[in-house]
């Protein structure tokens, strides 16, 4: 029969798309009434016998038999000379009902149900991968690369769904190839018409919580929690995290011996440089934690303004701010406070009175320079002339010759 014809056509896209032929059923009816009305003006008077074990089904139009002369309403009503020519002993008022064929339908109308059946079906499909995909927003996924483009990833799970990796949500260091397992978390699930796009992210602070959770069995016991996480994707990265169970070191527990256990998580990362920190409530031990490896001084904390004055001797003010100034901003983000550098002793009395902040050289010293020697703590004149230059070609991205300038420009200042 050509309507089982037609349901069977569908059995390979059904067994792709993984819907369920009760689902498919329901929507060829709806699809078949949708195309009856076109057709008639109405589908009241139709009847659609779907049969989901066996794939069967069969559209049955019942008319009332109304005298020749009285025919008014040809989908619901049929002259007595019809009827008769159906069954010979049918009589007025009785109700006929006729098996429908495609074939009734119309060339063009069934190429236009085929049509509405595919884009139900993707509608179906669509809106469970949209749900199935929010309910798992923050957790890790791994997915294979099927296509790798200047600004995006494209990947595909074992189901063939498609899942985007775009440039900004990769580590700097990511590099992928066609057929390379990636997992990161699902960030987003986004509707770009009706067709829903799956964002994942290897650069959110979830993704490296999410593999603490995965990689160390006491934080998915809930007996380490993770306070917080941030960082700064493949450079570095600091977690907070703690227990309630006095007899567990929550830092000792996710590191491992020798690193082992928080190994795995670094290589995922890129070698990301990863400091598990002891939370704690009292803030101004949880700034000297934050600030590691520096060895921190004293603190004052401003709690109204969220501000601290950190103070450090002076050859720990470069541990503290760190390369490129990653370790005293995630600190500040890890702790919540704008963290300020105080290097003791610029307050006394002595030579660095008559210090000169190095921004006044500003005409005489590029910007850039400037801010690569404020990168490792050094903003003024006589920080930087107490250094050595090969310290200072080792710890900057400048080169000896250019140091050397800075160096007899504020020298100057001072001889003068």
């Amino acid at each position: 029969m050509e309507n089982l014809a037609l349901i069977d056509s569908f059995s390979e896209f059904k067994d792709n798309k993984l819907i369920d032929r009760v689902t498919l059923m329901a929507i060829l009816e709806d699809v078949f009434r949708n195309a009856l009305k076109k057709k008639y003006g109405s589908d009241d008077n139709f009847d659609i016998i779907i049969n989901p074990d066996k794939g069967d089904m069969e559209i049955w139009r019942r008319r009332v038999i109304v005298a020749d002369e009285d025919l008014d309403f040809e989908n619901e009503e049929i002259t007595l000379t019809e009827a008769r020519m159906i069954e010979a002993d049918f009589e007025i008022g009785e109700e006929v009902s006729e098996e429908v064929k495609l074939i009734d339908l119309g060339r063009r109308a069934i190429l236009a149900l085929r049509q509405n059946l595919i884009s139900k079906i993707h509608e179906h499909d669509n809106t469970n991968l949209y749900k199935q995909f929010k309910d798992i927003i923050g957790d890790i996924y791994t997915a294979e690369v099927h296509h790798v483009r200047p600004r995006v990833v494209i990947l595909v799970d074992d189901e063939g769904n498609e899942i985007v990796l775009p440039k900004e949500k990769q580590i700097p260091s990511d590099f992928f190839r066609k057929g390379d397992n990636v997992r990161g978390i699902i960030e987003s699930v986004e509707l770009k018409g009706n067709k829903p796009q799956i964002i994942m992210s290897r650069t959110s602070e979830k993704f490296l919580e999410k593999l603490f959770e995965q990689e160390i069995p006491e934080v998915f016991d809930g007996l380490i929690t993770v306070k917080n996480v941030v960082r700064i994707p493949g450079e570095k990265a600091k977690v907070a995290v703690d227990s309630y169970d006095d007899r567990i070191d929550p830092v000792g527990a996710c590191v491992g011996m020798k690193g082992s256990r928080i190994h795995g998580i670094v290589r995922e990362l890129g070698n990301e440089n990863i400091d598990v920190i002891n939370y704690t409530n009292n803030i101004q031990l949880f700034i000297t934690r934050a600030l590691s490896p520096a060895k921190v001084s004293s603190i004052k904390i401003d709690e109204e303004n969220k501000r601290a004055e950190v103070f450090l001797k002076l050859e720990e003010v470069s541990k503290a701010i760190g390369r490129g100034g990653h370790n005293i901003k995630l600190a500040g983000q890890l702790t919540g406070y704008e963290l300020d550098v105080i290097r003791e002793g610029d307050t006394a009395n002595g030579e660095d009175d008559d210090d000169v902040e190095l921004t006044e050289f500003s005409d005489e010293i590029e910007g850039w320079v400037i801010e690569e020697f404020a990168k490792i703590g050094l903003d003024t004149a006589r920080s930087i002339l107490k250094q050595e230059v090969e310290d200072l070609v080792r710890r900057t991205d400048l080169e000896e010759e250019t140091i050397l300038d800075v160096m007899k420009i504020l020298k100057e200042e001072f001889d003068s």
